[in-house]
């Protein structure tokens, strides 16, 4: 008995004349997304891609949360194909969803009739299968409003296919159609879920993340390495950049107002994050702030360090409650590696006292006080970066 998956795209199909790019993108994300578990044929036809695997050796239920990680799919299912023969599917049927159907208590039946030259119409189909069924499992009852089990029937160009089984997708948009934007990934909880928020979107995420070392320790970095290895399952391959920044906060400690630390730090990540995105091609910066979460977060923080730039900045949090954000972590997986106890460098230097209202002004003075552009272009030249790619 043949299985495949099929994957059904919901928002890209209000792309208009665009919506071709759109696919392509998708079939591009997913055929990479699924290389590793062997070899597919892969077609889309009405909103659905057909995966379907060219050995019966391929694990379809890794393959199938694979998929669900895919952004620009809206939902997907493990399906039975059957010939579009009224007795093919209902011998099939029985057989494919016997395990299901032995375990539930209710049913219904739905069909799904594209092809409109199939001999029976929709409500036929779920009355003639909807009979199949109580028949070789007469302890079911069948229940239209809240089944246990809905058994859906698709009559499509060339075959049927039958499940019972249709799972959220992580809906969306394909990552790459967005452009390309870059994330200041911190070892928290907010940053990891801002990028795959906007990846979510379509945009490809590219990561910048900066170390004070000694400051900082070795296992600080390699724990921000993970978090984006571990957001490639959802982000696709992430180049990462990994800047010097000792030299830069010891600099602000040194010259600068103690209140105004913070940010002031901010502020010149935000230079150097700039220049990164200019190498990367990148045109947006993108990150975990949320309003009047800490000091550097209030509006008036925000807009002294938003003074420094010159291209957008990206905040899909700022409006999110820590719980709000902290449910997101754990759905992408992120959680468990951001609560690991390795501290960065924005807690380098913390000032007891920070400002949490700075004016623009004051911070311009403040930071006035010493050149920082020598040791800001000291520290892009110095910067490292690698590349991570999912399942390595």
């Amino acid at each position: 008995m043949k299985e495949i998956i099929l994957a059904k795209y919901g928002e890209i199909a209000l792309k208009g004349l665009n919506k071709r790019n759109f696919e392509s993108i998708l079939m591009k994300n997913i055929k990479s997304s699924l290389r590793e578990y062997g070899d597919f044929e892969f077609s889309n036809a009405q909103s659905t891609v057909y995966i379907v695997p060219k050995s019966e050796e391929i694990d379809l239920a890794e393959v199938s949360d694979s998929v669900g990680k895919i952004f620009g799919i809206a939902s997907y299912c493990r399906a039975c194909v059957c010939e579009k023969d009224f007795n093919d599917i209902s011998e099939k049927s029985v057989e494919y969803l016997r395990n299901i159907l032995e375990s539930a208590g209710s049913f219904r039946v739905t069909a799904k009739r594209a092809d409109k030259s199939f001999c029976m119409k929709s409500p036929e189909i779920c009355t003639e299968m909807g009979g199949v069924i109580l028949e070789k499992f007469p302890h079911l009852s069948v229940n239209l409003k809240n089944p246990e089990v809905t058994v859906t029937v698709e009559i499509r160009d060339t075959n049927a296919y039958v499940h019972a089984e249709n799972i959220k997708g992580a809906g969306g948009l394909p990552v790459g159609s967005g452009g390309k934007a870059l994330l200041l990934l911190s070892g928290g909880i907010d940053s990891p879920v801002a990028g795959c928020m906007m990846a979510k979107r379509g945009v490809r995420i590219t990561a910048v993340h900066y170390v004070s070392p000694p400051y900082t320790s070795d296992r600080a970095r390699l724990k921000v390495e993970e978090l984006c290895q571990k957001m490639t399952d959802y982000c696709g391959y992430i180049d990462f950049y990994c800047v010097p920044f000792t030299k830069i906060q010891e600099a602000i400690k040194d010259n600068c107002p103690e209140r105004f630390f913070t940010v002031i730090m901010r502020r010149i990540m935000m230079i150097i994050a700039q220049k990164i995105a200019e190498r990367s091609l990148s045109k947006a910066l993108i990150t975990g702030e949320s309003m009047g979460q800490v000091a550097s977060q209030t509006l008036e923080a925000i807009v002294c360090t938003d003074s420094v730039c010159k291209i957008p900045v990206l905040r899909p949090c700022i409006a999110m409650d820590k719980s709000e954000i902290v449910e997101l972590a754990r759905k992408y997986g992120t959680f468990d590696i951001s609560i690991q106890p390795y501290e960065d460098c924005c807690t380098v230097f913390t000032p007891k006292h920070p400002t949490v209202k700075p004016s623009l002004s004051d911070v311009e003075d403040a930071q006035g006080q010493f050149d920082f552009s020598t040791l800001v272009q000291e520290a892009v030249e110095n910067t490292e970066c690698k590349t991570f790619r999912p399942c390595e």
